[in-house]
């Protein structure tokens, strides 16, 4: 009974997560198309869903923890479950931004052809689905390769502000197009983030290695 309950939760945290990589996705093509049926999609219909779905594992997860008074592996299992759908509630809270951009931007001339933005929407649904298998299946060296990725990430995100800056910079009637794009580039680096914090639940989950502060010390490092 409790292995038949703790499969239910993930199972919705599995659906959960799909729903919000999906967001992702149909935010940036909407933006890359200029389909705003895509984006309201996003903004009227994945949104509720997903909202509805976190109020739902939120509840399974307070049920089991009610009646099976679970210890140990199974009690922290739980715990994860709950921190990790707030990520993937954010994630797609974070999507809903971009498609809002996005509405705004297909209604005004183009800055520039879209390159880095779609690649990093790309790499952060990878991530997601990857820091979701590694949580499910219990892969910690997949975890480790998801929260190592996120560099990528921001990689793409400074090069993205480095070059609208210089639209703007050249053209100030780009501005605040440019704003909205650089607006973009930062939720999917918040995406990232997210994802990322997945992968440390995970990691700590199943090993109780607490590895954030490791990521910190080799930012601090890298400024000195």
């Amino acid at each position: 009974m409790v292995e038949e309950a703790l499969k239910k939760i993930k199972d919705l945290l599995k659906q959960a997560s799909e729903l919000a990589s999906n967001m992702v996705k149909l935010s940036t093509e909407g933006l890359v198309k200029r389909k705003k049926e895509l984006l309201e999609k996003v903004l009227y219909d994945m949104e509720p869903k997903l909202d509805a779905m976190s109020i739902e594992i939120d509840e399974a997860c307070i049920s089991f923890l009610a009646k099976y008074q679970p210890l140990a592996k199974d009690l922290r299992t739980v715990a994860t479950c709950f921190k990790i759908i707030d990520d993937v509630e954010r994630i797609g809270d974070l999507a809903v931004n971009v498609a809002e951009s996005a509405i705004f931007l297909i209604g005004k001339p183009q800055v520039k052809p879209l390159i880095d933005i779609p690649r990093m929407a790309s790499e952060v649904s990878m991530m997601l689905a990857q820091s979701i298998e590694a949580f499910l299946n219990e892969n910690i060296e997949l975890a480790k390769e998801v929260w190592l990725h996120d560099d990528v990430i921001d990689t793409l995100r400074d090069q993205v502000n480095r070059e609208l800056l210089t639209y703007m910079i050249s053209d100030p009637t780009t501005i605040e197009r440019c704003f909205h794009l650089m607006r973009i580039a930062r939720c999917l680096e918040r995406i990232g983030d997210h994802t990322t914090n997945i992968a440390e639940r995970t990691i700590y989950m199943i090993s109780g290695e607490i590895i954030a502060h490791q990521k910190r010390m080799k930012n601090i490092e890298g400024t000195t």
